[in-house]
């Protein structure tokens, strides 16, 4: 699963990587955790530019009756997408990239479950693939819509199994324009994308349980807790 992650990269470099137009400086973030708005690129037409939006991490189906659901949704598994209620009209429709640069996952032990940071080697920004929806409050008149995104998960590859056997959807950049073109709707041609990012192109370590608090927002969660290794 993915329950925590960072977008600690400087915006004019997200804006040349993700093809974006001119954006409003985004703030460095170290522990971004469910319910909080995240950084999602979409491209909403045929044609249309891309664009970068904030949405709340948690998706809301657009026939849910109560927003928390939302809560419960922060991530979606990539083998079950095309036929899910939740997700299946969001995966035909309303993809997006969701911009990150590491996450975190826990791995369990006898002492606890211990955190790690796991990034690509070259600590460049990357982009999970994510379905993003628009829900309104139908019992309310003039209701403002929130708008909501979900995390794409799989397998894990060599290099996060020995911490977690789920691990986002890492896109590889030349895949980004087929996963947002809108009037790509067919699960056979999207599904080969939502595949595990290569092992050797990631690296991961330990870090403190300061990044088990969403409060703790700072680059102390990131630092490694020992000397870096990798868990091959």
């Amino acid at each position: 699963m993915c329950g925590r992650f960072t977008l600690r990269t400087p915006t004019p470099v997200l804006i040349q990587q993700f093809q974006l137009g001119m954006v409003g400086q985004l703030p460095l973030r170290f522990n971004i955790a469910p319910t909080q708005p995240i950084a999602a690129v979409r491209q909403l037409g045929p044609g249309e530019p891309r664009q970068l939006d904030a949405l709340r991490w948690g998706l809301i189906p657009s026939w849910a009756k109560d927003p928390a659901i939302g809560n419960r949704m922060i991530n979606a598994r990539a083998e079950t997408l095309a036929e899910k209620p939740a997700y299946r009209a969001a995966y035909r429709q309303r993809r997006c990239l969701v911009l990150a640069d590491g996450f975190y996952e826990w791995q369990k032990t006898a002492s606890g479950k211990q955190p790690y940071y796991i990034r690509l080697a070259d600590d460049r920004p990357f982009a999970f693939a994510g379905l993003w929806e628009r829900w309104q409050d139908k019992t309310l008149k003039d209701a403002p819509v929130l708008e909501s995104c979900t995390i794409i998960t799989t397998d894990a590859n060599q290099l996060v199994q020995p911490i977690h056997d789920r691990m986002p959807v890492i896109l590889a950049p030349e895949d980004y324009e087929q996963w947002l073109d809108p009037s790509l709707d067919a699960a056979e041609q999207l599904a080969p994308l939502l595949r595990s990012y290569p092992a050797e192109k990631m690296t991961a370590y330990p870090v403190s349980s300061l990044v088990n608090r969403p409060t703790n927002d700072s680059p102390e969660c990131i630092q490694p807790q020992q000397e870096q290794r990798s868990l091959f």
